[in-house]
């Protein structure tokens, strides 16, 4: 039981991020300076929360510090095209691109690379989500902006198929909340270095 109340905290806790993103777009709207503002928030107040949870205990290996700079770029872009997204279709619609992604692609990942069964039922339910995938981009008001709905779609999956190389490779790593805690830094660092840069954003 305690493992159902863990995902239903995850899966409410996810919604809310959806819910604060399209919040932020309305607000601050959709450039690249205004997502690298919302991903240094975010990545701070990630980090700090994390480095709590970890007892203040700060891990680091090269693997993992790798990683998490992977990570951390998914973060980022995934960050992006979400807030153009938003820009251009409903929250439900891009909830359902994000979460869909989600699925998919760390299971097709499993497949080909982690030995995971492709049985009929997971076939079934791969067609069924690419199906309602399909009918349900038709229902985006600006059909320009398409590769942002992958671009969501892609990105949030891979946060899943990173997730699953971390946990498999057979390299000196942290523990999960350790890896956590650089991503979110990474991710810091990378946000402030380009808000503080000479460069303009769109």
């Amino acid at each position: 039981m305690i493992y159902y109340g863990v995902l239903l905290a995850a899966v409410t806790m996810f919604s809310f991020q959806f819910l604060f993103n399209g919040i932020f777009e309305k607000e601050y709207g959709n450039s690249l300076r205004a997502m690298f503002v919302f991903s240094a928030g975010s990545s701070l107040v990630g980090f700090l929360v994390l480095l709590v949870i970890n007892g203040f205990n700060f891990e680091f290996t090269r693997f993992s510090a790798l990683m998490a700079f992977f990570a951390a770029l998914d973060s980022i872009g995934y960050t992006y095209f979400s807030l153009k997204a938003l820009g251009r279709i409903n929250l439900s619609l891009y909830s359902m691109f994000s979460m869909l992604g989600g699925m998919i692609l760390p299971s097709i990942a499993g497949i080909l690379f982690y030995n995971e069964e492709l049985t009929l039922g997971k076939g079934i339910c791969y067609v069924l989500l690419m199906l309602s995938l399909l009918l349900s981009s038709e229902k985006g008001e600006k059909k320009s902006g398409y590769i942002y709905y992958m671009g969501v779609f892609v990105l949030n999956g891979m946060s899943g198929v990173l997730s699953t190389i971390f946990q498999n490779a057979p390299y000196e790593k942290t523990s999960a909340a350790g890896y956590s805690m650089l991503i979110a830094l990474t991710a810091l660092v990378i946000c402030l270095m380009m808000i503080f840069s000479t460069c303009s954003f769109a």
